[in-house]
């Protein structure tokens, strides 16, 4: 097509193909139908049955394939489903580019049905929201969108008028760069500060956070850590595993309240917190957040968490520069005995580990995740959504590569089941796994229509115990009676056959070691979804 007759549509597929977005993840509507139809064969078109699902996919593909994902969404009633979704793929660093529908911009001072005040409907999750002045603008919006993207790592909104696509393009009307490139910051001066405290320290402690989880940042720190042998905590309600979780010297996922935190840092006198704020909480307690006279410093390549750490010194940068620089600088300490080094992680483990139920026995999550830890593959991610029995999970499925965990950074539920999704279309070779609670399920259960439709080969296990057992737990810490009902006789295996799911109903130990030893070889190569609903009895203790 000539220039002369190009149109703000043709301009958009050609700059998504110099970009590398050639994947549509989306739910629309009839705001969105010029664009779509007769979509170009090199575009793919991923459907998914409900906005949240479209997001959770498309953050599990973005974070797989480490590019910016491509979103559309339908006005006001698809962006507003997808709202949390979006809040999360925030959090979850997950690069999006969500492109929102809007009715005709000829008349949208009339109001007509399904304009929508899309604006500030997602508030202050997105990165931007960009609502080009006139249709030429839309392409060079979209191509700014896509390096905010890119660099910040979080969803940027960009609201079309459906008449703008079928405008003519406007080369002359750019208005934004070609290739847009962060360049390295280096080592700032002040670095030398924390290299004296460490230098300095009698007990130093590191906490991990979901910032550092690739190969270049566990590499460093277990370089620092075993440097300066100090113990290693990932951040509590960690998206990610920002240290080898069968290291040594790794001591667990940190306390969530400041009693228990100051009690695990009791000992310890400088604090390094890499690849995440100092420090995350969930219920409040009294007290300082770490123990008296702890000097903490944080380092991470995000600026909201730098500035809102109460630390003595938060660095902005690539925590993996930062601390192969610290390793060079410290120096080594002499070596602690191997015994001591090694036998909190297999405490750790143990404290959770049981017998094999007896023939009149329920199964447990922790039965669950002692038979996945002995069969799955090194390389496997699992994809957590089972917040009752998470820190069983943590301890006995530890991950030990990078992107070994991935888990929804924002706490709300619906993340899991599609972003498992979105990651195996990323990495089509990765084996993945997702363990998900039976409420936590119901959230996003549409999403596994997409992967039958697509033939993606993620394993979920539905860990069904009957209710909200996370809500039960603090209902009893609360000395209250809970108010809701529980919801044994919800089947997911039923629904996911439904939307065309293999699925299996387990009830029996036996019954789970012979499935998990039949499909556990042939994860990675896996081109089919498979639903194991595995009944279990409820947690009694949450403390996360």
């Amino acid at each position: 097509m000539s220039a002369a007759t190009a149109t703000v549509r043709d301009a958009c597929f050609d700059l998504m193909r110099a970009e590398g977005l050639t994947t549509i993840f989306s739910n629309p509507g009839s705001t969105e139908i010029p664009f779509l139809v007769d979509l170009p064969e090199d575009i793919q078109f991923v459907l998914a049955l409900h906005e949240g699902s479209v997001v959770g996919i498309a953050a599990g593909h973005a974070l797989g394939s480490g590019s910016p994902a491509f979103v559309l969404l339908h006005t006001t009633a698809g962006f507003g489903n997808a709202v949390g979704a979006i809040a999360t793929a925030r959090v979850n660093r997950a690069p999006m580019v969500v492109v929102v529908g809007q009715q005709d911009r000829r008349h949208l001072a009339l109001e007509p049905f399904l304009a929508g005040r899309l604006a500030g409907l997602a508030g202050d999750y997105p990165l931007e929201v960009i609502s080009p002045v006139i249709a030429a603008d839309v392409p060079s919006a979209i191509r700014r969108a896509i390096h905010l993207a890119r660099q910040e790592r979080g969803p940027v909104i960009v609201i079309v008028p459906m008449d703008d696509w079928d405008e003519p393009a406007d080369p002359t009307a750019t208005a934004a760069a070609s290739h847009s490139i962060s360049a390295p910051r280096g080592i700032p001066t002040e670095l030398e500060n924390v290299v004296t405290a460490l230098r300095g320290a009698a007990a130093p402690a590191i906490i991990a956070g979901s910032g550092n989880d690739n190969e270049a940042g566990w590499a460093a720190l277990v370089q620092l850590a075993e440097s300066l042998h100090a113990p290693v905590w990932q951040e509590a309600f960690g998206s990610r595993a920002g240290f080898p979780q069968d290291h040594p010297l790794f001591r667990g996922s940190l306390p969530a309240d400041r009693p228990r935190v100051r009690e695990a840092l009791n000992g310890h006198d400088v604090l390094l917190v890499v690849g995440t704020a100092a420090l995350r909480q969930y219920p409040y307690k009294p007290g300082s957040l770490v123990p008296n006279g702890m000097r903490v410093f944080v380092l991470t390549a995000d600026a909201s968490e730098a500035n809102r750490s109460p630390a003595e010194l938060s660095i902005i940068g690539d925590p993996a520069a930062l601390c192969s620089f610290i390793s060079t600088q410290v120096g080594v300490r002499s070596p602690l005995p191997a015994v001591q080094k090694s036998d909190h992680v297999k405490r750790h483990a143990q404290s959770y580990q049981l017998d094999p139920p007896t023939a009149d026995e329920p199964l447990r999550a922790a039965h669950v995740f002692q038979l996945l830890a002995e069969r799955l593959p090194i390389e496997t991610t699992v994809v957590e959504e089972s917040p009752s029995s998470r820190p069983a999970l943590e301890a006995l499925i530890p991950a030990r590569r990078p992107f070994g965990f991935l888990s929804a950074a924002m706490g709300g539920l619906g993340f899991a089941m599609p972003a498992a999704i979105g990651l195996k279309m990323a990495q089509p070779d990765r084996p993945v796994i997702g363990i998900i609670g039976d409420g936590s399920s119901m959230y996003s259960i549409q999403s596994l229509w997409t992967a039958a439709n697509l033939g993606v080969g993620v394993v979920f296990i539905v860990l069904n115990n009957g209710g909200y057992a996370v809500m039960n737990r603090l209902a009893d810490q609360r000395g209250g009676a809970a108010p809701w009902p529980s919801f044994g006789r919800v089947s997911v295996s039923a629904i996911a056959a439904g939307l065309g799911v293999e699925a299996l109903k387990i009830d029996g130990y036996s019954d789970l070691v012979s499935v998990l030893d039949r499909i556990a070889p042939s994860l990675a190569g896996r081109q089919e979804a498979l639903v194991l609903e595995v009944i279990v009895t409820p947690d009694v203790l949450f403390l996360p």
